[in-house]
């Protein structure tokens, strides 16, 4: 029987060995990695499923990130994915169940809205993530526009303009 852990539970050798199963070693060129280039995945928002003999079956990650306008100020967002899965296991399940705990815990945690790229037919219906507050959104790689959604998990609105990229921090 398989079970949804912490990641941070998980070796990181075995997360990258999945996504290279699940998606290609050349994965690191994409769109995804671009925006999210540098930060380090959020811990209570992301998650693992190991199955009976504790093997990682699927992974699920989310990040910092932020939409930049053209004066430089940073609206806070958390990118969801990747969404990995073994593809022995693919439509099994396991990747809904994954974004239904990545959900709750982002509902649970009031967090910054949601996004993503994805399947807006797929995410939408599942979980409400639309592309009608990301028209003015864009990205540091090729993207389709109809694929960047988003999700509002505190009632937050969404919206703007700007370049999704890493999220700057302060320093103190």
């Amino acid at each position: 029987m398989s079970h949804i852990v912490p990641l941070n539970m998980v070796a990181e050798g075995a997360i990258e060995h999945l996504l290279d199963a699940a998606f290609g070693p050349d994965r690191h060129g994409r769109t995804a990695y671009l925006i999210r280039d540098g930060m380090p995945w959020l811990p209570e928002l992301s998650f693992g499923i190991l199955d009976e003999h504790g093997e990682l079956v699927g992974s699920l990650q989310s990040w910092p990130v932020a939409l930049t306008d053209q004066d430089g100020a940073q609206t806070p967002l958390i990118m969801v994915g990747p969404v990995a899965v073994s593809p022995a296991l693919q439509g099994t399940g396991h990747g809904r169940a994954l974004m239904d705990a990545v959900v709750t815990a982002a509902r649970n945690h009031r967090s910054e809205p949601l996004m993503m790229i994805g399947d807006p037919e797929y995410y939408g219906r599942f979980w409400g993530f639309t592309a009608n507050a990301t028209k003015g959104w864009t990205c540091p790689g090729p993207f389709e526009a109809r694929r960047l959604l988003a999700l509002s998990v505190d009632g937050r609105a969404l919206g703007g303009q700007g370049m999704l990229g890493p999220r700057i921090t302060a320093r103190a």
